[in-house]
């Protein structure tokens, strides 16, 4: 496994860590009850839209499945990656300097899981966590298959997918599905006062990115931390940035290392920034403003274009509106 440092997922709140899982009470409900029967099914598929918790259950319900007499011991082995009978199939870092994650699952990493199950199991059961499914390619979704048409005995594979249509449809036909779905406004400020951030969020950006998350508080959390949201912060601090600080701002979507998903994080709070301000004696402006930012966002992230000169063009129409007043 990567080192904590090195992998940009190891954060005080990564899903293994959650002492406790919100929402989604009939999925537990529907596993437990396979479980407590003595004849759960091998296979399990937890899927839903990104950032509601699918893999934080994924976990909570490993903890379940290996508590044996000691869940304390089991939670803690868990959550220092250091159970014996858990096994985590996911993106590997590749060897370049700085390491990044390499876009797929590769089928060597499938293999490494299907050695890992044929290993004897120190307790009860074996437990593995794909996260996330949609990362797998032909080969390793393949030998995935493989494991789910004739698994071991003992064995349990949870399967996390956000879209679970570019799944392999044999694949999904063997598994047992876990429907997870957005937990709402209230339970996603819940989620995110919960977790160790540094500084804590103000409670009016919480309110904004719970509202803006869709239920979602991977999303709002994304809202709140992510570069997008720090270029925005900005925006809103000086609202009538003069040209130099347009030109700062829009610098930090220039780069590699700034993802489509830092663009789209900005655009959503800056369209919804702009919506709020109608009833002003700017709004019709303002209004226009939105349209063709909604536009230039699409346009952007359709094609791939340079998402600094998208900012500066989104930046500039929204000054040139505010100035008309």
């Amino acid at each position: 496994m990567a080192e904590p440092s090195e992998d940009p997922r190891e954060v005080p709140w990564h899903p293994r860590l959650a002492e406790t899982v919100v929402g989604h009470e009939a999925a537990k409900g529907q596993f437990l009850k396979a479980l407590s029967s003595g004849k759960s099914h091998h296979a399990w598929l937890i899927h839903g839209p990104k950032g509601i918790g699918k893999a934080t259950l994924a976990y909570h319900l490993a903890g379940q499945v290996l508590a044996g007499t000691n869940p304390t011991q089991a939670r803690h082995w868990i959550q220092n990656r250091s159970h014996p009978d858990l096994f985590i199939l996911e993106r590997q870092l590749n060897d370049s300097k700085p390491r990044r994650l390499k876009s797929e699952i590769a089928v060597d990493d499938s293999r490494q899981l299907s050695h890992f199950l044929s290993l004897t199991s120190s307790g009860a059961w074996r437990v593995a966590i794909v996260d996330a499914a949609d990362d797998l390619n032909a080969e390793s979704g393949n030998a995935i298959l493989k494991l789910v048409e004739e698994p071991p005995a003992k064995v349990i594979l949870f399967l996390v997918s956000h879209q679970p249509g570019t799944l392999l449809r044999t694949l999904k036909s063997r598994c047992l599905r876990l429907a997870l779905h957005p937990i709402g406004e209230q339970a996603t400020i819940h989620v995110i006062n919960s977790l160790p951030l540094d500084p804590s969020p103000q409670s009016e950006d919480l309110e904004r990115a719970a509202r803006q998350s869709g239920g979602s508080p991977g999303r709002a959390l994304q809202l709140l931390t992510s570069q997008g949201a720090k270029a925005f912060a900005r925006f809103a601090q000086i609202r009538q940035p003069k040209a130099a600080d347009v030109i700062s701002i829009a610098s930090l979507f220039q780069g590699r290392g700034v993802g489509p998903d830092e663009f789209a994080i900005f655009n959503d709070l800056l369209l919804d920034w702009l919506a709020g301000q109608a009833g002003t004696s700017t709004s019709a402006r303002l209004a226009a403003a939105h349209a063709q930012i909604s536009e230039s966002a699409r346009r952007t992230e359709a094609f791939n274009l340079d998402r600094r000169q998208a900012v500066l063009a989104e930046l500039t129409l929204v000054n040139d509106a505010l100035k008309a007043s």
